[in-house]
Formats: C-alpha cells, structure tokens, sequence
C-alpha cells in the first residue's frame, strides 16, 4: 500500500502536518489496553534508558481469524441508524418509486462487496420502505482500458463471493454482459424496477457509463448515487479541485466526526421476487473472456472480502506498527498490502480505518496510516472528479508543464522505447527490480513507484510519453491500476500534481528530483535488487 504511489505533501510544516494526521487518528480514543501499554513502556524506557524494542510480530489478544468475528458484532450493534443522506446525489427529477414497480437494483460498480457499502445499504433501505425486492446487477464489460486477464479474473472471482452472498441474503444478483448504456436500462424495464441506485467513481469511462444509463432510463425512475468509496463524500469534501493535502486535509479532519460513523450490516431482505435471476456459469464467463491474457493471475492475493479481510488482519496484527518507521523500505514488510482490494471495492475504506484505529496500538503508525488511506486517497478522488485532464500533462499546474515545456529539448539519454521499459532493460538494477515486481507480482513498493515514474520522465523523449509509459505499465501490471490513485501518483511523480517547485535541473525542470544515490541513503537497494532481478519479467 501507501496507496499506490508514496505520495508527498508541500508547503506545510512538519509539526502542522503531524498536528492534524493525529487529530485524524483521534476520532477514536486510546483503549485501557493502550493506556497500559504506554505505561509500562514509560517505565521501561525510565529503569534502562532505552524505548523497548518493537516485537517481531504485533501481539493482540485474539486468536487468529477474530476480525470477521468482531466486525460482525459493530455491525449488528449499528442496527437502527439514521442514514446520512449527504452521502446521496440524485441523478433524476423524480426520487419517489412509482407504484406498481417491482424492485429497486443496486448497480454495483466500483464498490463490489456486500457489505461495509453506503450504496447497498441505501437501496436496501428504499426497497424496504417500499416493500419491494431487492436486485444488484454487475455489468461486465468487455474491455476497460490497459486491463487485463490479472484484473478480470482478481474481479471476477470478487464477484463470485458477492453473488453466494447475495443468495443467502435473499437479494438477486445479475451479471449482465456488456457497456451499462447498452444493458442496464434494459433490464430494468424488463424487470419493471422502479429505482436505481449506483455507487461513485471520479473516472471519465465510468462517469460516461452514468451519462449513458441516465439517458436509457425511463423519465419516472428515480436515480441515486451514493459515494460507497470515500468515508467524507467526494462531493462534500470539496466543491473545486484541490491544490494539495494541505488544503484538503483540514476540511476532510473537519467532517470526519459526521461520516467516520460504524456501518451497519446488510439484512436478509424481506422481499422476495417472484421472478429468478439468469443463473450465472462462472467458470464458463472467466475462461471467455475476450482480454490480454498473457499477464496472469498471481497467487499472493486471494480475491473477495473474505481474501482482504484476512490481509487487513495479518496488517493489524504483524505490520502496522511498523509502518510509521519502515513505510518507505522496500525491503521491509510494513505496509497494509490493502491497495488491489480497496480499488476494486472488495473492502471498505472506512472499515478499514475504524478497525486499524480501534485496534492499532502504536499511534504514530495509525496517524500516518490515516493520512494516507483517507486524506491522500480521498485527495486522489478529488482531483479526478474535478480535472477532466487528469491523465494528462495539460491537467498539471501552470508552472509544472512551463518547466516541463522549458526543457522539453534538454538532452536525454539513455532513451528507453516502451518495450524496453516494459522488459526491464535499463542500466538501473534498482529500477529493473521495481518493473520486475509489479510484472510478476502485480504489486510495486509505494516508494518504489516514485522513482519508478520518475525515472521514465529521465529516460523517454517528451513528458507527454512518460506520463503515457507510465500510466500504460502500471494499468497493465498492477492489480491497483486503473485508479485515481495511480493517475495522480503518475501526475505527481512527472508533472508535480500535488506538490510545489523544486530547484531547477534539466529534463525534470522544478518537478520534484529522485535519483538513486537518494535511494540507497534510505534503504538496502542491493537487497531489493537481488530478490527481483534474477526473475524474467
């Protein structure tokens, strides 16, 4: 994780930065457990003079697997919330279901879990009040820009779980095949549905795909969208793009209190449709799908809420407490791993945060994990939402592409062609390692990712083709690709999105330097090397 990319804040002080990621990670106060542990670690430190040593492996009272236990029980205690309806955006002219309809659908989307999600909970809300049957529809669509076989099938095989859990919930879930313009509206006339709810994302295919239903929809069906995927809703964060996490940071802290609530749980529904859904031949759906199979699946991540809960475990449990420390050492196991579960919805965001500060116990570690999975993610959001040029030098700011421009004629050598790139063929051991992770793995380091990108904007003839090489590698490789988080992580890295000037260089002009004397200051780079470039991308 660190969400992709390792992003970097500008033009604040160190002690206002800290000031308000702790005041993020205070939404929760400390536990007993905390309050003792701190204490006999004063006492500690005051007999021998030293800060006890951090454990091999972060001690908790619980056996292993007692995280789905434990959230199901905050789930059934947040029975008989009041749901904020700040988190909905209505896309219709009418929002009342009209009489004779025979269920509301829950277009899945981005956000593909049951439950944890403010979409589902919403419809299901509106079903009930209706007294009508619940249905979610996931429309599969052929192609989606750079992904591939990894993506489809991490995605897919998601979706399974979704669906199993569906059926004993008494909600019918429908795979449909093909862009939502061409089949959603469609399927709900067929069904005679008489509203439709949706979760959000900032891209421009997918805000396309909303037009798209939008116009297919009959005029009396109502249509909601619930951000499911920010704890503080996209649209209530912010109002405008933001110029960086200082600016978003004290307007997110604010808002928190109000949306960083417990989720309740999805219910067996109590309305069952007379109608049944298509039966869905998984097997048969994976194995024909039309996409670049030659990157394959990888075996490190199991797909599912099941598969991210497990990880979110095991984080909580053994690397949490050093991530504050070691989140920028490579070769150290300290980062949540949470980013391809979190991209494709499998888990919830704001789950996540509740438990980490509810049961991390080294606050340093919880307050920089806040920042990253809610601030900078949040943050990332934003600036997709509100720049249709987000994937593009034309997006960055003025003084970033007249710097970029000003030494578009610098020279640049080596020169790498997007194969060679591709096939890790550079000079740079280090850089190589970074490729050849994310090739075999469908993972990079976060910090690795900066200089990775970095070091395209050195090696490729114009900023335009290193955003393009960059943004193509990551949506191809890595199972977090094709996420805001990884545009702006690519935006940051070549045209300084979310940062300031730097001292001026050539090729790079005053967008932020990394080079690999910088690395090898921070961490072992021979031992990074060594582990990766022995495999073939």
């Amino acid at each position: 994780h660190t969400l992709a990319f390792g992003l970097r804040d500008s033009g604040k002080t160190a002690f206002d930065r800290n000031h308000s990621i702790k005041r993020l990670a205070c939404t929760m106060p400390p536990s007993s457990s905390e309050r003792k542990r701190k204490a006999k670690g004063s006492a500690a430190e005051a007999s021998t003079g030293k800060k006890p040593k951090p454990s091999s492996a972060h001690q908790t009272e619980e056996a292993g697997g007692w995280l789905e236990a434990r959230v199901a029980t905050l789930r059934r205690q947040a029975r008989g919330f009041k749901f904020n309806h700040k988190r909905v955006s209505i896309l219709s002219d009418v929002q009342k279901i009209k009489q004779g309809s025979q269920g509301v659908v829950y277009w899945m989307s981005r956000d593909q879990r049951v439950q944890d999600n403010w979409a589902l909970i919403y419809a299901q809300q509106l079903a009930i009040e209706d007294k009508l049957p619940l249905h979610i529809c996931f429309c599969l669509v052929p192609h989606f820009l750079d992904a591939t076989f990894r993506h489809y099938a991490f995605m897919l095989k998601g979706l399974q779980e979704v669906a199993k859990e569906c059926s004993a919930l008494e909600i019918q879930f429908h795979l449909l095949h093909g862009s939502p313009g061409d089949t959603l509206p469609g399927f709900v006339k067929d069904w005679n549905l008489g509203a439709v709810v949706t979760d959000f994302c900032p891209l421009r295919e997918t805000l396309q795909w909303l037009d798209d239903v939008k116009k297919g929809l009959s005029s009396d069906v109502p249509f909601f969208q619930v951000d499911a995927h920010n704890i503080v809703p996209c649209w209530v964060a912010s109002n405008k793009q933001e110029y960086g996490a200082r600016t978003i940071r004290g307007k997110i802290t604010k808002l928190l209190p109000e949306f960083l609530t417990e989720l309740p749980a999805v219910d067996q529904h109590p309305h069952s449709s007379s109608k049944t859904p298509k039966p869905i031949d998984w097997e048969n759906t994976l194995s024909s799908l039309e996409v670049d199979r030659s990157v394959g699946e990888v075996d490190w991540a199991q797909p599912g809420t099941t598969g991210g809960f497990s990880m979110l475990e095991s984080f909580i449990d053994q690397r949490l407490q050093y991530f504050a420390t070691h989140r920028n050492n490579p070769n150290v196991a300290a980062l949540s791993q949470l980013s391809p579960w979190i991209h494709f919805g499998q888990i919830s965001a704001q789950r996540v945060v509740s438990l980490v500060q509810t049961h991390g116990k080294n606050r340093e570690a919880v307050a920089s994990f806040t920042e990253e999975l809610v601030v900078r993610r949040e943050l990332a959001d934003n600036f997709c939402f509100y720049n249709k040029k987000y994937d593009s030098v034309q997006g960055a700011y003025e003084w970033a592409q007249k710097t970029l421009q000003d030494h578009a004629g610098d020279c640049r050598k080596p020169l790498y062609t997007c194969e060679q790139l591709e096939q890790a063929q550079t000079y740079d051991k280090l850089w190589n390692a970074a490729q050849i992770q994310v090739v075999t793995e469908g993972k990079m380091h976060g910090f690795m990712r900066m200089y990775w990108a970095k070091k395209i904007l050195e090696w490729t003839a114009s900023p335009e083709q290193a955003l393009s090489i960059a943004i193509y590698l990551n949506d191809r490789y890595s199972l977090d690709g094709c996420d805001p988080n990884c545009y702006v992580g690519c935006m940051w890295s070549i045209c300084g999105i979310h940062d300031q000037g730097w001292r001026e260089r050539a090729v790079f002009g005053k967008v932020r330097y990394m080079n690999y004397e910088g690395c090898k200051r921070k961490f072992d780079v021979g031992q990074f090397e060594r582990k990766y470039c022995s495999k073939k991308p």
